[in-house]
């Protein structure tokens, strides 16, 4: 787990926006909604989250853009120069950040815990039964 004196870094693709994470995640997921399908052109997002006074955002807050999709509160944010997803929510005033698994440079320490959203999952890439626990929506 990335801690004070092991912080984890985190990047986009260009390197414009680096962050790290200085204490331990709280949880993870794999998400299987039709948001972070279009988001990430994948089947599925990984992501973890980490208290706000964990996460520091190093570099690039003037490359940060979001996007908020109809009927979603919580804003997605990338990198206007290079398109990487890194974060969902405000990534600087959020309780909670959460943070794309695929833009760390390293092992985060915690691996997805659920599959959340499987009723939107992609027709074409079945959801793997790998014995976590699986939400029709959002896990509880």
């Amino acid at each position: 787990m990335p801690s004070a004196s092991e912080p984890l870094s985190g990047s986009c693709l260009c390197g414009g926006v680096r962050y790290r994470i200085v204490g331990p995640f709280l949880r993870a997921s794999y998400c299987h909604c039709r948001h972070c399908q279009k988001r990430t052109g994948s089947a599925a997002s990984a992501q973890g989250r980490v208290a706000q006074e964990h996460f520091e955002l190093l570099s690039g807050q003037e490359l940060l853009r979001s996007f908020t999709p109809g009927g979603e509160s919580r804003p997605k944010v990338f990198c206007s120069e290079c398109g990487s997803s890194l974060f969902s929510g405000d990534p600087l005033s959020d309780d909670e950040v959460s943070v794309r698994l695929g833009a760390l440079e390293g092992d985060p320490g915690i691996r997805p815990e659920v599959h959340a959203f499987v009723d939107s999952a992609a027709v074409w890439a079945s959801v793997p039964d790998d014995g976590l626990p699986r939400f029709a929506g959002a896990p509880r």
